[in-house]
């Protein structure tokens, strides 16, 4: 039975700044993380800073939004912080909010691989910059591979890339495994070039292989963003859009806004094609999750959408509860905000 939390409008101010969207990672060792963890929500709190915040052992993964300002705060504390002095981030200025809440959560990991021991931090694979990027896949002798989950990939990928079909990152290591047998494209140790959306799997990834003895291990520095931004159309490798973890839904190069919505349903990236289906009904369904719902689930998430679209025709922001996901693909978790 889908569940609702009372929902609410606000009045949105035609003057009021954009909001700025940052997505942030870092690899580093954090015995004290759960202490971080109340003056860090209290201080987004404050800023008008909503998104979400992973903190774990490992390090700090996620992506937050709000006023300029405000998410400039959040990121000059945490860079008072020694270990986060070189925290690196990706923003994008958005003309609504994203998110509903903030919320910073303690974690296992800060992206689930499942694989104990491993120290991303100072184990690594070798990154390759994004203007080099181009002449190290188009080596016949190197296997690419695309860490992302398999619905990402089907928007748009590398040349040569390698699609594992993973749901989730955790079964990357099942795939390696499966591959490094006679006859799969990682036997006999080959050199490997891995990428992924902003980075932080590809880092996590490069470590596990090297764990698994693999010498000659890479990864896009930045990853697919930073060489959307950086590399000129005309030189990519790359073809068609990138999924983000946020309202854009996918960007192409020069992080221009994709062609790509989002299901509200199921929260897939929806193409063209989709979003010509009979099976897509906006707020309800689309060809992904079609037939997951009851009847009840459907007319409430047909009386949502009707609320968002009353709200829009009056000017305002629509902000309720989302429903509890029948069918969430395994790929959209916590994890993946910043990934």
């Amino acid at each position: 039975m889908a569940t609702f939390l009372p929902a609410c409008v606000f009045s949105v101010d035609p003057a009021a700044p954009r909001y700025l969207t940052a997505a942030l990672y870092q690899f580093v060792d954090l015995p004290d993380f759960a202490e971080l963890r109340a003056p860090l929500q209290a201080l987004c709190e404050s800023h008008g800073v909503r998104g979400m915040l992973l903190l774990a052992h490992e390090g700090i993964n996620g992506t937050i939004s709000g006023p300029a300002e405000g998410v400039q705060a959040v990121l000059a504390w945490l860079r008072k912080d020694p270990r986060f002095a070189a925290l690196q981030h990706k923003e994008a200025a958005t003309d609504a909010m994203p998110f509903y809440r903030m919320r910073v959560r303690l974690k296992k990991e800060i992206v689930t691989l499942g694989v104990p021991g491993l120290n991303p931090a100072r184990n690594a694979g070798t990154y390759v910059k994004p203007e080099d990027w181009n002449a190290l896949i188009d080596d016949p002798g190197v296997v690419v591979i695309d860490t992302r989950n398999d619905y990402e990939v089907g928007i748009g990928t590398f040349d040569r890339a390698i699609n594992p079909h993973t749901r989730s990152f955790s079964e990357f290591p099942a795939w390696v495994a499966e591959q490094s047998q006679p006859g799969g494209v990682l036997a006999g140790n080959p050199k490997v070039a891995m990428f992924c959306t902003g980075g932080i799997r590809c880092e996590k990834s490069t470590a596990f292989l090297k764990s698994q003895g693999f010498e000659e291990v890479y990864h896009l520095e930045g990853g697919i963003l930073k060489y959307l931004e950086t590399v000129p159309e005309e030189s990519s490798r790359w073809h068609g859009d990138c999924f983000v973890f946020d309202e854009r839904v996918s960007v192409g190069h020069g992080l221009v806004r994709g062609h790509h919505q989002l299901c509200r349903s199921c929260r897939m990236p929806l193409g063209e094609a989709e979003l010509q289906s009979p099976h897509y009904v906006p707020g309800v369904s689309c060809p992904y999750c079609h037939g997951t719902r009851t009847p009840e689930q459907e007319r409430a998430l047909a009386e949502r959408e009707r609320q968002v679209q009353l709200a829009a025709k009056r000017g305002q922001a629509h902000i309720g509860a989302k429903p509890q996901q029948a069918t969430l693909p395994p790929a959209h978790t916590d994890e993946d905000t910043a990934a």
